[in-house]
């Protein structure tokens, strides 16, 4: 309820500022001064001076509690920002959790009906067997087991055929009741299993709706946040919440060497990741659209790169480690770090949803993320970054060659056939 507010804050001429203007406003404050400080002007000149610099000062007042009340507005969409970006993300990580329950329950369905399928093929056997004997017992009349033993001179023979006889039908009589006991279970547990992917199937269509609202909850933010920002912010402005993104970063990156020195990789499961350089994986597919030492802004470069790719892709991990960082950080929006012993870190953030917790142990190529915009980005991709003991280094030095600015795709050097792109993914 608080957005169409700050449109309107925001879109009132009354209100708009700028440093550069503050500054004016107080060049002419000292112009206006002038004159009290040479010591000869008319009374008249000198009360209608101060008058205007009473009013110029009460203008400068005004836009300075403008600025302020502007930045903490800006402050604060930053922060409902990072609250609807991870909510977001754990929606949609819900919705992918339902996707897999809803595929496991279909599997157990579709076993469950192959089973029950294979009884009532059994069953029909059993039927079968069940009638010819009844046609043979209704043949021999209902004295059938009379007409053995007269049929029958030996004794023996006759005791051990009528044992036989009152086993089989016994034995027939048990078989039948556990096949319908069986039908009757499975029955049973097919209306359960379509009751429960009912319910799947309805927690899947709220969640959908609640990531739809979401995300058009995230674009207003966004809008805002980027309308109010071109208000109050310059270039000198924006260079300077760049550098306090990356400090912020590099902070934690810090705090994070600190807290996880002492956890040791197990070095039977992993190769160390510094034999990998030059071999692994990129951790999306995608185009490059920045890359490493590139300018980023003013004298700000880029510490890692960022692949462009539809939103909801898999982000992969590179490596195998464990998970030091999950959450959201501005300027990254939704960052995961994986800690792969040695002193190297990979990061991966702008992510849509994250798949791991701290603490979680993860493979080389298990999904660990989604491709997103958060972070305030207009253009989904994903920020990749890796940390040598703190230091960033160029992830081309590390990942397979790509082509281009294409990167984690297969592609055929065969020098027969040519240097062509292949659509598997690495």
């Amino acid at each position: 309820m608080g957005i169409p507010h700050a449109k309107a804050a925001v879109s009132n001429p009354s209100r708009r500022v700028s440093t550069a203007r503050s500054g004016l406003l107080l060049g002419l404050l000292l112009i206006w001064a002038a004159p009290f400080c040479q010591g000869a002007a008319d009374p008249e000149d000198l009360g209608q001076k101060e008058h205007e610099l009473h009013q110029l000062r009460g203008q400068i007042e005004s836009l300075q509690s403008d600025l302020v009340d502007s930045e903490l507005r800006h402050s604060e969409l930053i922060e409902e920002l990072r609250v609807t970006e991870r909510r977001l993300g754990q929606s949609a990580r819900q919705l992918r959790v339902l996707k897999g329950r809803l595929g496991q329950q279909r599997e157990r369905l579709a076993a469950l009906q192959e089973q029950r399928h294979a009884k009532l093929k059994e069953l029909d056997l059993q039927r079968e067997a069940l009638g010819r004997q009844l046609r043979a017992a209704y043949a021999m009349g209902r004295q059938e087991r009379i007409k053995i033993l007269l049929n029958q001179q030996d004794p023996a023979i006759i005791s051990r055929m009528m044992v036989y006889y009152d086993y089989f039908n016994r034995a027939r009589t048990r078989q039948m009741e556990q096949i319908n006991d069986v039908m009757e279970a499975l029955d049973r547990m097919s209306e359960e299993i379509g009751l429960e992917e009912q319910r799947l199937r309805e927690l899947q269509t709220r969640e959908l709706k609640e990531t739809e609202s979401l995300a058009e909850v995230r674009v207003l933010r966004e809008q805002v946040l980027t309308t109010l920002g071109s208000e109050i912010r310059n270039k000198d402005q924006e260079l300077l919440g760049l550098k306090k993104s990356e400090g912020q970063l590099q902070k934690l990156i810090e705090q994070l060497q600190d807290t996880w020195i002492d956890q040791t990789l197990d070095a039977e499961v992993a190769t160390p990741f510094e034999t990998r350089k030059g071999k692994l994986h990129w951790p999306a597919k995608g185009r490059l659209t920045a890359r490493f030492g590139t300018r980023k802004a003013g004298n700000l470069k880029w510490d890692g790169v960022v692949i462009a790719a539809p939103d909801g892709m898999e982000v992969k991990a590179v490596h195998h480690g464990r998970v030091v960082f999950a959450d959201w950080l501005q300027g990254f929006g939704l960052l995961l770090i994986i800690d792969h012993g040695n002193g190297y870190l990979s990061l991966y953030g702008h992510n849509q949803s994250l798949f791991k917790d701290t603490g979680d142990w993860v493979e080389q190529g298990e999904p660990v993320a989604s491709v997103g915009r958060s972070g305030g980005n207009t253009n989904s991709g994903v920020y990749f970054s890796i940390r040598d003991k703190g230091k960033a280094v160029n992830p081309r030095s590390w990942c397979l060659r790509g082509k281009g600015n294409k990167v984690g795709y297969r592609f055929n050097r065969n020098p027969k056939i040519g240097f062509g792109l292949v659509v598997n993914n690495i």
